[in-house]
């Protein structure tokens, strides 16, 4: 995605300082505060930049960065910050930019559920793997709910099959995501729990959403952690919301997640990377950006808050 005009970016920039203040930009004692509870974390903490993708690379690396996080999660598919016709050209660049502020892609967001020159699936995996970056998200499969559910998992483990051959080879490792919904493979997690007992937790790895963990396992949500626990390579947070029976999302800490999600994850030894999701403002909207940013400041906070 090409970055927008410099008078805008200019604009865009004093205004997302303007709206962001104090908050992203903490004091020095903030700042000791921080890097102390940094030193003591087991965890890695990056923020899925879906949001804010109007940025230049450069522009999201430094904002990011003077939160406090270590990383980003970032869309390497279509529509994302980097395409993957470009990723030759564009994803060194996304990784440099964020070297140059001491930060990594802990997780690259792909289109990728099988290996297929429709996908650019070597393409994309190659550049990642050389450019070290250690992890990527799959794509969702999703059931045909008009045949029978359980044979479907055949057809999901022949592609996952392929696709950890060629990850095991290259040295990459994907990650699934649980995701709400009436047709995802996933959805329930039960499913995940069986087709990867076929692979050991190193080759592949499951980002645990604990927003959509909640809409779809309300109270069982312990249940699922348990049973994908030997998997878990990530940790995926964002806070669902009900108003009149619709779905929707919000600020963290203030909707339908469990509270005791946080010191159950804590007890579970895990020490992986944590991203935090914060799509609930919007998305591909410049205008918008600096209000994004100052809502992951908000939300990286009440997220540290959580698991002090």
């Amino acid at each position: 995605m090409s970055p927008p005009p410099l008078s805008d970016r200019r604009r865009f920039l004093a205004l997302s300082a303007a709206a962001l203040g104090a908050t992203a930009f903490p004091d020095r004692r903030q700042v000791m505060a921080a890097e102390a509870a940094e030193a003591a974390s087991p965890y890695q903490f990056c923020t899925f930049t879906k949001a804010l993708q109007p940025m230049s690379f450069s522009e999201m690396a430094k904002a990011l960065s003077a939160m406090g996080f270590n990383g980003v999660e970032s869309a390497v598919r279509p529509g994302g910050s980097v395409e993957p016709e470009r990723v030759a050209d564009d994803l060194p660049r996304l990784v440099e930019a964020l070297a140059a502020e001491k930060m990594t892609l802990m997780i690259a967001t792909s289109g990728i559920n099988e290996v297929s020159e429709a996908q650019r699936t070597e393409a994309v995996l190659r550049t990642a793997a050389a450019l070290g970056v250690p992890r990527f998200r799959m794509n969702y499969y999703k059931y045909d709910l008009g045949k029978p559910i359980r044979p479907q998992l055949n057809d999901f483990r022949a592609k996952l099959k392929d696709l950890v051959a060629l990850t095991d080879e290259i040295g990459i490792k994907p990650i699934y995501q649980n995701h709400s919904g009436k047709d995802y493979f996933g959805a329930p997690l039960w499913d995940l729990g069986e087709v990867f007992e076929d692979y050991r937790p190193e080759q592949i790895g499951v980002a645990f959403d604990i927003g959509h963990a909640t809409v779809e396992g309300a109270k069982c949500w312990p249940l699922h952690f348990a049973l994908i626990r030997p998997y878990l390579d990530t940790v995926y947070v964002k806070e669902p919301t009900w108003q009149d029976n619709k779905l929707g999302w919000g600020p963290l800490g203030a909707g339908a997640v469990d509270p005791g999600f946080y010191p159950l994850l804590k007890k579970s030894g895990f020490a992986g990377p944590i991203s935090l999701h914060v799509e609930y403002l919007g998305h591909d909207q410049a205008e918008i950006v600096p209000q994004v940013l100052a809502a992951i400041a908000k939300d990286f906070q009440t997220l540290q808050g959580l698991l002090a």
